[in-house]
């Protein structure tokens, strides 16, 4: 499995409240939001500042020869983490001979990425959809051969987290078995990264500056566990007893 996609399923498995009486990790034991270091281009030399503080970096590719040789030479500089290619307008032509090296997981949009992506077993694969996504498709999700799912949606450069992004995120949290990631701004505050955690997002990708990414690790790490995390598809499924007892089949008069 994906190194990235096994840290980010401990995170979000982390949050759900144990059942029974079996006893639990302590708050600090328990591995909390994940840190996600987003890319465009950048200086390999100067490339360890960039994603100082970040669990795991992520490339934007549009070009996938040219995109996954510079990861290459990314997960080289800074192999401490693992690196993941966010495709952007990826042709069918270029997703048939894919081969990512040193590529850990990828991000891709549902819209437009080709099946063709299912041929590469060994990278973990997240799903990219849209915040407008109908409740239909949202509940199809599930049953795809993805590891988790990042929410995107129209975001300018005075972009900020807003009420409705709580609601969008609460609500595919509720409805989705998997991780869940979001972008999210780099001033964002402690906060607001603690109602989101709340909420339920695993991850939250961040675009990656000169100063690193340190105060937002030192802010995830601060992060108090709620008593309790709400999730529908989650939570513990109670026996079920197929038929009835011979009382209830009989009707009354």
């Amino acid at each position: 499995m994906s190194k990235f996609i096994r840290k980010l399923s401990q995170a979000w498995q982390s949050g759900l409240q144990p059942m029974g009486f079996r006893a639990g990790q302590s708050g600090s034991q328990r591995p909390k939001m994940l840190l996600i270091a987003s890319l465009a281009q950048v200086n390999v030399d100067s490339l360890a500042d960039y994603v100082a503080g970040a669990d795991a970096g992520l490339l934007r590719i549009s070009k996938l020869s040219s995109g996954t040789e510079t990861l290459k030479k990314m997960s080289q500089a800074v192999p401490d983490i693992p690196w993941g290619g966010w495709l952007r307008d990826i042709s069918w032509g270029e997703m048939k001979p894919m081969k990512m090296v040193g590529c850990d997981f990828v991000v891709f949009p549902a819209a437009n990425t080709s099946l063709a992506i299912l041929q590469n077993s060994e990278v973990g694969k997240i799903l990219e959809v849209e915040a407008s996504l109908s409740e239909g498709l949202l509940r199809t999700i599930d049953e795809l051969p993805v590891d988790a799912v990042l929410i995107t949606g129209e975001q300018k450069e005075d972009y900020f987290l807003t009420w409705q992004h709580l609601m969008l995120f609460w609500r595919f949290a509720d409805s989705l078995a998997k991780p869940l990631l979001v972008s999210v701004p780099s001033r964002v505050m402690t906060n607001e990264l603690q109602v989101l955690w709340e909420a339920g997002v695993g991850g939250v990708i961040v675009e990656a500056g000169v100063g690193g990414l340190k105060e937002l690790r030192q802010a995830i790490d601060k992060l108090t566990f709620p008593p309790q995390r709400r999730r529908r598809k989650a939570g513990a499924l109670l026996p079920h007893i197929s038929g009835a007892g011979p009382d209830a089949a009989t009707e009354e008069e």
